[in-house]
């Protein structure tokens, strides 16, 4: 089965080796790579690929939120994360976004072709050590009243906590994103009282527990 491929990793090296493993398939073929979510977000609405392999953890946009987007712009476009993190949150974080399979990079080497020719039929992929999160996930029965209060973040406010959190002041972010410095600073004011949250650093730390930045 013939695939178009979007790879997104901000290592060079990282998308190199993907992309040699990738096109080991006569019939696959990578037809963008992107370093940041941003232009990942952009080359996908521009390519429209079968399939986009999207790290996790990327500048000016997550692959979370790249994710989200390209979902709503390009949904025919099945989305497979790569991450390494193996905790519960990032996992759901993902497949909340959209992402039908979510890999561990530790062992993409030997899964990737296995996870990308599932995902490309429609199915879900998942490494091994992952699959257990999955399931309890699906069984634990839900507590009623729980609210993740990141989640109640809109799209743009998302965009502007990534940015805020990667230390940019908000003429850079105004620049960015293409929207006025009051937007910003509205944007900025409405994000620290969704999270009770009081401090540029406190954005920081709270970016760094949920994996947004390293």
């Amino acid at each position: 089965m013939s695939l178009r491929i979007l790879l997104a990793d901000d290592h060079t090296v990282v998308r190199q080796g993907l992309r040699m493993v990738l096109e080991e398939r006569p019939d696959w073929h990578v037809v963008a790579e992107a370093g940041d979510g941003r232009e990942a977000v952009r080359l996908a609405e521009q390519h429209k690929p079968d399939i986009a392999v999207i790290d996790a953890a990327m500048p000016l946009l997550n692959g979370i939120e790249a994710t989200r987007q390209i979902t709503k712009r390009v949904p025919n476009t099945r989305i497979l994360i790569l991450s390494m993190h193996a905790d519960e949150a990032y996992v759901t974080q993902a497949l909340k976004a959209g992402a039908t399979g979510y890999l561990l990079k530790d062992s993409a080497d030997v899964h990737l072709l296995q996870a990308v020719s599932a995902v490309s039929q429609g199915k879900s992929f998942f490494s091994p050590s992952i699959e257990r999160l999955v399931l309890d996930d699906v069984m634990r029965p839900r507590s009623e009243g729980l609210i993740d209060r990141y989640e109640s973040l809109s799209d743009r406010e998302r965009e502007v906590f990534q940015l805020i959190s990667e230390g940019r002041v908000n003429k850079e972010i105004a620049g960015v994103l293409g929207i006025s410095l009051s937007t910003v600073e509205t944007h900025r004011a409405h994000i620290m009282e969704k999270l009770d949250l009081h401090s540029a650093a406190e954005i920081v730390l709270y970016a760094v527990r949920r994996g947004i930045v390293r």
